[in-house]
């Protein structure tokens, strides 16, 4: 920890342990991977969701990062970030991120080997991270639960055949067959809605304003080819290519879920796809879906939220990547004290929460803390105890005392009270 003294010195010291070859990301990830091992067997029941996501770091004007990739706009450069976060099936907590991926134009720095990867597409690149995760025996049987991104014939038959489960947010225009008839998924959705076949499941609130969610399911079956989109040529010759590769027809649950108002009013639709067990319901389903919600708040918390990643100054995709696993390591720290039952847990809580200086909205069923004031109050706290290693209590107090004088409140008052 940079002690008061020495910060320099641990900012120097930092620098040196992100360049080392003898860290690796393979290395960082481990105690990660511990963490979600215990955190599953504490939290998880019969599954472990496995939510993936991609977040675009922007690190624009920093010319001295000579292996950025364009992202989303022709003048907006940075890298690519792939996370695997596991998630608890019951509440939803996040555990821990099991996989890291950072695609670069030197390739991908992954937590999976020690030197980059090959680069692949979005989709392509999901495969092995996959393999990779259920290769790393957690303990429970995995959910890959991803956003619409992933829908994809082909891949579905890919990890159908691998033997994953997956849980997919579909395109309302997907076409598959359902009671022997080419339709669109939104179609079938519609169609259930106006059967009556989806249950009111449980009371949410949206947009502010209190609703309730609806669920329903039906089997559906994939039948088209897959179709791949691969971009080939340089420059202006640059184009586009597709290929249709037919399969076999794949049965797959459709879980539709409506939130609604309390006139009926459909206020968000969701449409899934899903391989899971029967045993589990399209309610639990549709449930872990709204899960998958807690990856964005992890990117969120690594940007804007907690830790400003880019803003960080390492000089390439590699030193980056380490240091990200290492912020990995505070947001493991915070989600389990954020989840800890234990009596003693919530006044450690309520002192992290002081101490980060933020306002916390209050009100009934509201919790008493938020992750990211957890973390601003961890990152005041080592070093905090940091100090009070190298001097006594009342030696700060003196030199308060002494050279701030103003800012000494006197006994029995605290800071709420008018001191005059």
């Amino acid at each position: 920890m940079p002690a008061v003294a020495g910060s320099f010195a641990a900012t120097q010291g930092a620098w040196r342990f992100y360049a080392n070859a003898a860290v690796t990301l393979p290395g960082l990830a481990a105690p990660l991977i511990e963490a979600a091992r215990q955190g599953i067997t504490a939290a998880c029941e019969g599954f472990a969701l496995v939510v993936m996501d991609w977040s675009n770091l922007h690190f624009n004007g920093q010319n001295f990062r000579s292996d950025r990739v364009e992202l989303s706009q022709r003048k907006d450069f940075g890298y690519e970030l792939l996370t695997a976060l596991v998630i608890s099936d019951q509440d939803g907590s996040p555990l821990a991120p099991v996989a890291l991926e950072l695609r670069a134009s030197t390739g991908v720095w992954s937590s999976r080997q020690a030197t980059p990867v090959e680069a692949l597409s979005q989709l392509d690149a999901l495969s092995p991270v996959m393999a990779h995760v259920e290769g790393l025996s957690l303990g429970r049987t995995l959910v890959h639960v991803i956003d619409r991104e992933a829908d994809s014939v082909g891949h579905y038959r890919q990890w159908t055949r691998a033997g994953y489960v997956y849980l997919v947010r579909a395109n309302d225009a997907r076409c598959v067959l359902y009671d022997r008839q080419e339709r669109s998924l939104g179609a079938v959705a519609k169609t259930l809605a106006k059967q009556g076949a989806l249950r009111g499941t449980r009371d949410v609130t949206m947009r502010g304003q209190k609703a309730r969610q609806f669920v329903g399911e039906t089997r559906v079956t994939l039948h088209r080819p897959a179709r791949t989109h691969r971009i080939v040529g340089r420059g202006k010759k640059k184009k586009k290519r597709h290929v249709d590769i037919p399969g076999p027809a794949l049965s797959v649950r459709l879980i539709v879920s409506e939130v609604r108002d309390p006139t009926g009013k459909v206020l968000a639709r969701w449409l899934l796809l899903s391989n899971a067990p029967l045993e589990v319901s399209a309610a639990t389903v549709a449930l872990w879906y709204y899960f998958r919600w807690e990856i964005e708040s992890y990117h969120k918390l690594l940007k804007t939220a907690g830790m400003h990643v880019e803003q960080w100054l390492q000089d390439d995709a590699g030193t980056l990547a380490k240091r990200l696993a290492v912020a990995a390591m505070a947001a493991v720290t915070v989600w389990h004290l954020a989840r800890d039952p234990r009596p003693e847990a919530e006044p450690m809580r309520q002192v992290l929460v002081r101490l980060s200086g933020r306002q916390i909205k209050r009100g009934q069923g509201r919790p008493s803390f938020t992750t990211p004031a957890l973390l601003a109050g961890l990152g005041v706290l080592l070093p905090m105890l940091c100090l009070l290693e190298e001097h006594s209590l009342d030696e700060i107090t003196r030199l308060t005392r002494d050279a701030l004088p103003a800012y000494l409140l006197p006994k029995g008052l605290t800071p709420t009270q008018d001191t005059g």
